[in-house]
């Protein structure tokens, strides 16, 4: 059921989800701008997904199923035939024993009277009541009726049907379904291991015989605009995947091995709809750092951690709340991996010398206010940045570095001046991902703090006296692909630059000198905030060993 923006605002508003204020403000601001209404009142946090669910789920008179917190079991799903579930975009949402009751879950509510006379013969002893859910969720639920990817290659090549375009959509369906970030096609001798990253972690998700492996390479060379008779090179591009709503960006990576071309594609979100810095797990200090040195007109912003540690991701969290007309904000990014209207994005290209480096001297001349550098990666870039930090403009950039102190004296060792890298740097943030433990199979356990340091012997300091602690994990169940893990979130370090660390810059410290300063001054290391995690039953204790040790 597709409901347009002026639609949307009135049901908002009649229902009370939104003030008269704010959704003329609203109306004002998109009229002007690229941005829809929906996009502005979840930037803005003035609405968010579920409570624009529940807002038209009142308006067409049926109740709320919120399918993204509360997922039905596979058996449960399957209690509706596919065709039948796909005909009517219709879930399996819940079953209430007390009162005899199926609750059916859809986004096309005009086809109520329908989907019930169909789904009666299916509950003869129920009452069938039918609720709304976001097309989004209906949607990801129904991919779980796939059957998995090595039936469908087979079925494919048996039906001679066209066999690269349908096989890598079936791979790119199943990619989007399973939250992946990353598709690897990793050739062997015989055949082709096609891999999902999900929550960080590699997991198989089909075989493809070695022999229609070619034709796959060359379709995602032709779109990703690469040369297919290079075989022996590296290649670099990116492309996008259509399929009916359905539609991302991937960018491409190819390796030559001695068993044939790899490719590893990663999955580019195409909005950040509904970011913001509430929802990047960040205690209440550290959000008002970040928004304290955020409001600034000047200084310099780094996010440091490794790669896919969600860097960028923070950064345009800041963003999303910078974001108001009457501020100009200018990117240079390496690839542009998410989209916001109202915010002026460039992609580096070597072919055309653009560098970051190079890009960044033009945004300096484009009049900003915010600038957005994708990584400070040589001398020259780091230089440009700390200077256009210095003359009155806030700039947000990421940084390799392994924690916050070491980002100081590595940019020392990239000849940035002390005195100018003193005067912009405000904040210092290292972060890293830790799987979050799944809401549907979490389950606690109350151990001792000897039990706990039997167990992990590098939390001793954490974990003393007699009082017993409550710890979390996860089962594993079909929501989570029986991992015990479903999500993330990220854990986080920071330091906040003050008049004391500022003179200790001029004296070109190590990062042992900044750290046990930082320390002083109310700094907390990765391991800390992710403790506090563990402790409130967001992840578990093994996973956070795993990413962020103790120091």
């Amino acid at each position: 059921m597709h409901i347009d923006d002026e639609k949307l605002g009135s049901i908002l508003l009649e229902q009370s989800y939104l003030s008269e204020e704010d959704l003329q403000r609203a109306r004002e601001v998109t009229a002007k701008s690229t941005q829809s209404l929906t996009e502005y009142l979840i930037a803005g946090d003035l609405i968010t997904n579920d409570l624009m669910g529940q807002a038209i789920a009142e308006s067409v008179g049926l109740s709320y199923a919120d399918l993204n917190s509360n997922q039905p079991t596979t058996e449960h799903i399957q209690r509706i035939p596919e065709d039948i579930a796909r005909e009517f975009r219709c879930v399996y949402f819940e079953y209430d024993d007390d009162a005899a009751q199926v609750v059916i879950a859809t986004d096309e509510p005009e086809k109520k009277e329908e989907l019930i006379a169909e789904l009666t013969p299916l509950f003869p002893d129920q009452s069938i009541t039918i609720a709304y859910s976001l097309s989004e969720d209906i949607t990801n639920i129904l991919s779980r009726y796939q059957k998995p990817l090595d039936t469908r290659f087979s079925k494919i090549i048996e039906e001679e049907k066209r066999v690269a375009p349908e096989i890598l959509e079936e791979i790119f369906v199943d990619a989007h379904a399973f939250g992946a970030s990353d598709i690897h096609f990793e050739p062997r001798a015989k055949e082709v291991v096609v891999r999902f990253r999900v929550d960080g972690v590699l997991q198989e998700a089909g075989r493809l015989p070695k022999q229609y492996y070619e034709n796959v390479v060359n379709r995602i060379k032709v779109q990703s605009q690469l040369r297919i008779d290079e075989h022996f090179s590296a290649q670099d591009g990116a492309m996008r995947f259509e399929s009916g709503e359905l539609v991302f960006d991937l960018r491409t990576s190819i390796a030559p091995t001695v068993d044939g071309e790899k490719i590893a594609l990663r999955v580019l979100s195409a909005y950040v709809q509904g970011l913001n810095l509430g929802t990047l797990g960040l205690s209440g200090y550290n959000e008002e750092l970040l928004t304290e040195a955020s409001q600034k007109p000047f200084g310099m912003i780094l996010v440091t951690g490794p790669t896919g540690s969600g860097k960028t991701t923070t950064l345009y969290a800041v963003l999303r709340t910078l974001n108001t007309p009457d501020v100009n904000i200018t990117t240079i990014e390496d690839p542009v991996e998410y989209r916001i209207s109202g915010v002026n994005q460039i992609q580096t290209n070597e072919r055309t010398n653009l560098t970051f480096a190079k890009g960044l001297r033009s945004i300096v001349r484009q009049d900003p206010d915010i600038i957005l550098v994708g990584e400070i990666r040589d001398e020259e870039t780091a230089e440009i940045a700390i200077n256009a930090a210095l003359t009155g403009h806030l700039l947000l950039s990421t940084f390799h570095a392994n924690d916050a102190a070491t980002a100081i004296p590595r940019l020392l060792d990239m000849e940035a001046e002390p005195f100018l890298l003193a005067s912009t740097l405000e904040l210092i943030i290292a972060q890293r991902l830790v799987r979050k433990i799944c809401d549907h199979c979490r389950h606690s356990t109350v151990l001792s703090p000897k039990d706990i340091v039997t167990e992990f012997p590098a939390v001793k300091k954490h974990f003393t006296g007699t009082k017993k602690v409550t710890l979390y994990t996860g089962k594993g169940c079909e929501v989570c692909n029986h991992t015990g893990y479903q999500g993330r979130t990220a854990i986080f370090e920071f330091i906040r630059i003050t008049p004391e660390l500022k003179d200790l810059i001029l004296k070109n410290p190590s990062a042992h000198e900044i750290w046990e300063l930082a320390l002083t001054q109310g700094a907390r290391p990765l391991f800390e905030d992710g403790l506090d995690k563990v402790k409130s039953g967001m992840t578990t204790l093994e996973e956070l060993l795993r990413i962020a040790p103790p120091r």
